[in-house]
């Protein structure tokens, strides 16, 4: 490339952070047969000119292999000649880089944020108020009330990553979609995945609590 967006370093970093957090997510059972999806900015930060680091697209993530990860650029493509095809929500990932500014962005499929996304997709966000992980985002008002955007789960991606600018709350750093999973995302491989743990905790305690009332 030309003027590269990034190091042969940072490439190598990103490509070992992703390593580390698919290994501690697929332990898990976040990542079944072979879904979800992970990435990590690489390089640039700016909004016009950057790239990402992105799981490939089919892989058995509880498995390392050489071909786990690409790097892309802000539209999706490859930006280094590769057999391999990044994963296929690829494009929701670069909305959410470009409409955030974030440094890394998670995708898994659990029970508990699928039934919790079916459960609230007539209202078209999950309502969560007083629990204390909330502060995990950074919101510290007591009895804080958060809404985690629903979206809907289109079999054309291209749908999806199109409402995802319209929907985006910049102070919730996640989107659901529905009878699908949940996108995390923070400045930082830590951040985010500080991020997907507390929703994953929140989607649980929903779907307990609801349990419990019933």
């Amino acid at each position: 490339m030309n003027d590269p967006i990034y190091t042969l370093e940072q490439r190598q970093q990103a490509f070992a952070e992703l390593r580390e957090v698919k290994t501690e997510l697929a332990a898990r059972g976040w990542f079944p047969a072979t879904s979800g999806n992970l990435s990590v900015r690489v390089g640039d930060f700016s909004p016009e000119r950057f790239a990402f680091a992105i799981t490939s697209s089919g892989k058995d993530k509880s498995k390392h292999t050489p071909d786990d990860y690409l790097i892309v650029d802000r539209a999706g493509k490859a930006l280094e000649t590769t057999k391999l095809k990044p994963s296929a929500e690829t494009l929701i990932h670069c909305e959410i880089y470009r409409l955030t500014g974030c440094g890394a962005v998670f995708h898994v499929h659990t029970v508990y944020n699928n039934i919790i996304s079916e459960l609230y997709a007539e209202q078209g966000s999950v309502p969560f108020q007083g629990v204390e992980l909330i502060k995990a985002f950074n919101i510290w008002e007591e009895d804080a009330k958060i809404e985690v955007p629903i979206l809907p789960n289109y079999a054309d991606i291209p749908r999806i990553a199109e409402l995802v600018e319209g929907r985006i709350d910049l102070k919730v750093p996640g989107i659901v979609l529905r009878n699908h999973g949940i996108y995390a995302w923070g400045a930082n491989v830590f951040e985010a995945k500080r991020h997907l743990e507390a929703f994953e905790f929140l989607f649980e305690y929903a779907y307990r609590w609801k349990a419990l009332r019933s």
